[in-house]
């Protein structure tokens, strides 16, 4: 498939990732999935004035010419972007693990993410709250369930999310 027949086409089944002439599936769709990626929205909505951010949920994110990925929540800085999909390194984009995700696909993707020059990258696991955050020079491990950016500062405790 060729990126023009992508960028016109809508599946039944939810969006796919396009790499290279390939349809990928996100894995996306379990409950605890949509439940995170959907407390996480409404987290960052309910603050996007006091951070200047907005945040969008599976939106189509152009990392290279042949490239689209579908994080799970983008979070651009203020304002909204204009058009149908993101053609500039957001913020921050945040992946949701799901239990067949493997980690040879989630590297492949955090790469795209820093090569398009995407400041920072939470890889959050929804059972335990703990992750990663990657941002051009460093890969952190978070253990204590607090995700954070700089520049606007954000920190958001993975506990938080559910009260």
């Amino acid at each position: 498939m060729s990126v023009e027949e992508y960028l016109q086409t809508s599946f039944e089944d939810g969006d796919l990732e396009y790499v290279d002439g390939e349809l990928l599936d996100t894995n996306a769709g379990e409950i605890d999935h949509s439940v995170v990626q959907t407390l996480l929205c409404g987290w960052f909505l309910a603050r996007r004035k006091l951070l200047g951010v907005f945040p969008l949920a599976e939106v189509r994110v152009k990392v290279s010419p042949t490239r689209y990925r579908l994080p799970d929540v983008t979070v651009v800085l203020e304002p909204k972007p204009e058009g149908r999909i993101i053609t500039e390194p957001p913020f921050l984009v945040i992946e949701v693990l799901s239990p067949e995700d493997r980690a040879s696909r989630t590297e492949k993707r955090i790469d795209d993410y820093l090569r398009f020059g995407i400041r920072f990258i939470w890889m959050i696991d929804p059972k335990s709250g703990n992750g990663h955050i990657y941002s051009a020079d460093r890969r952190i491990p978070v253990e204590d369930g607090v995700f954070c950016t700089d520049g606007p500062r954000i920190e958001l405790k993975f506990a938080d999310l559910f009260e």
